[in-house]
């Protein structure tokens, strides 16, 4: 993951200064790899907090997990891959359910044991294996896909379609808010998560462009404070890090104070290192939204919430 990142850095930088001439070039060399080799088998277990509910959350649940696929007539999309508690097969019960928006030349095969982890604290988790996800349209699809799954599918009649959320890292968190606000079926989603998601300005030179004012769901938007993420250079002059904290405050303050938001850094958290880093509060964000788990919750909730005290995070603004 880390030589995949670097090249991407790189190319990132020369794309601070290119022009619109340069772009549509650099765009077609971002990498296409194995991608995100950090998370591996039992990656989670390299985590560790002083905070209680992130060390919690960061972890695997209680559900064993199962796993499905179907098969996409969409060449990005390659395979819709779908993980969900094995329980669910035996209950009459429907799950919340979470999309996955891929990252820069990471389809869900390059960091699989992601998944399975999350779908563990009884979520259904979609993925598939677009490499290039940031505009959203393939996580529109596949979405379309899951709201009309197949009749003889496992998943059946067994998804909260009232209670789902998509998440997306870098690329994919550009592509996460794509996919909410841009196309009509991302009125389905109910929250949204993103880990260092690239910066607007960057965004809109690489055809990602989002506008976070069209946020109207509970939004928690995290990055890291790495040279990575946050180069401390403007990054309307040059190139600022994909997701410095002047981006998070602009759209932080985009979305509507009607709206429960929260942002913050992750401290000392390269961009690379942001999917590991976040997993924890991710997790006890979409447990709080859409499964309204009041311990979760705590996380984010009141003067004692945890984040605000928790020595792994600063810049945190929140309004809930």
């Amino acid at each position: 993951m880390k030589k995949v990142m670097i090249v991407l850095i790189a190319i990132l930088l020369i794309i601070a200064g290119a022009g619109t001439a340069g772009y549509m070039y650099i765009k077609s060399m971002l990498p296409n790899g194995d991608g995100n080799n950090d998370i591996a088998e039992g990656y989670y277990l390299n985590f560790k907090s002083d905070a209680p509910m992130e060390m919690k959350y960061s972890q695997p649940g209680d559900y064993a997990t199962a796993y499905t696929e179907f098969p996409s007539d969409n060449e990005s999309i390659g395979k819709v891959r779908v993980w969900y508690p094995a329980e669910l097969t035996v209950t009459e019960k429907r799950w919340p359910m979470i999309m996955v928006v891929n990252a820069s030349g990471t389809p869900a095969a390059s960091y699989e044991p992601f998944f399975p982890r999350l779908a563990s604290w009884g979520f259904i988790v979609v993925g598939n294996e677009d490499g290039q996800a940031g505009n959203g349209e393939t996580a529109s699809i596949t979405l379309d896909f899951m709201l009309n799954i197949p009749s003889d599918s496992v998943l059946n009649g067994k998804i909260d379609y009232e209670n789902m959320g998509v998440i997306g890292y870098s690329q994919g968190g550009a592509g996460a808010i794509c996919a909410l606000t841009n196309f009509e079926n991302g009125k389905n989603y109910k929250t949204i998560f993103t880990g260092s998601a690239a910066y607007p300005t960057l965004a809109k030179n690489m055809g990602w462009e989002y506008d976070a004012s069209k946020i109207t769901v509970p939004y928690f938007m995290c990055a890291g404070t790495g040279k990575s993420d946050d180069s401390g250079t403007d990054p309307e002059k040059g190139f600022g890090g994909v997701s410095p904290l002047s981006a998070l405050v602009e759209n932080y303050g985009k979305v509507s104070d009607s709206v429960t938001k929260v942002r913050g850094r992750a401290v000392g958290a390269e961009h690379e290192q942001m999917l590991a880093r976040s997993d924890g509060y991710m997790t006890a964000w979409m447990l709080w939204q859409l499964a309204g788990d009041e311990e979760a919750g705590a996380v984010f909730i009141g003067e004692n919430a945890e984040i605000l005290h928790n020595a792994n995070w600063q810049d945190v603004e929140k309004n809930s």
